[in-house]
């Protein structure tokens, strides 16, 4: 199986807290990777060491391409403060194409309104982004995400929170895309969409527990032991 990206013996963390410890697995390309694990275990630090706007403090962390990185996180800052309509909110993610002063192009503007189609908020373009509900949100995220056209698309928990026809619909655009020639990788509680993940990293408290096939990694007495471990203190 083709590697996307590679870690070998990676630790990171948050002013002098580590959360990360001596890493090192791999990430397949054109499939998608669920990251699994208690709270607290390190999913959201793995996910911004591999888009690069966390930096390990050992170790190294490489890519198979210098294609582009999308990281849809659970809450984007710029969303919550500036007055922006939904076609606006997903238009930022032609930013990193165009530059952020440069008119967009009508190919950029043909790839917005598909990937607000995709996530079925066409309807919503014109609503403003504080208008909407938390679903409704999260989905135009996705959708500035997927509208990227990135190489490696990454999301923190994208189906917290949402009702199953969202969650579904987010599965399905996400087996569109690795179809595509994307490789996803999403952080999840679900452990039902983790199971139906083709690749499969479990964390435990900032260490790599288990990689793999989820159906023979994810088993009872696993789950078990990683969910009822004590934590440390």
């Amino acid at each position: 199986m083709q590697r996307q990206v590679g870690l070998e013996g990676v630790s990171a963390g948050y002013a002098n807290r580590a959360v990360l410890e001596q890493l090192t697995l791999h990430i397949p390309a054109f499939t998608t990777t669920a990251v699994v694990g208690p709270n607290g275990s390190g999913k959201s630090t793995l996910l911004g060491v591999i888009a690069g706007v966390i930096r390990a403090t050992a170790g190294e962390v490489e890519h198979r391409t210098a294609g582009r990185v999308a990281f849809v996180t659970q809450r984007s800052k710029a969303v919550d403060v500036l007055p922006l309509t939904v076609r606006d909110a997903v238009a930022m993610g032609r930013w990193g194409r165009r530059g952020l002063w440069r008119r967009l192009s009508r190919r950029d503007w043909e790839v917005v309104e598909t990937s607000m189609g995709r996530l079925g908020i066409a309807s919503l373009a014109h609503r403003q982004l504080g208008e909407l509900s938390g679903g409704q949100r999260q989905r135009a995220l996705i959708a500035q995400g997927l509208a990227q056209e990135a190489d490696l698309l990454l999301l923190d928990e994208p189906t917290t929170g949402l009702d199953a026809t969202a969650q579904r619909l987010i599965a399905d655009v996400l087996a569109e895309v690795t179809e595509e020639g994307v490789t996803v990788v999403q952080a999840t509680h679900d452990l039902g969409v983790a199971r139906s993940a083709g690749h499969l990293l479990l964390l435990q408290e900032g260490r790599l527990w288990g990689e793999g096939d989820p159906r023979e990694v994810l088993t009872d007495d696993v789950i078990d032991a990683v969910w009822r471990l004590p934590r440390r203190v």
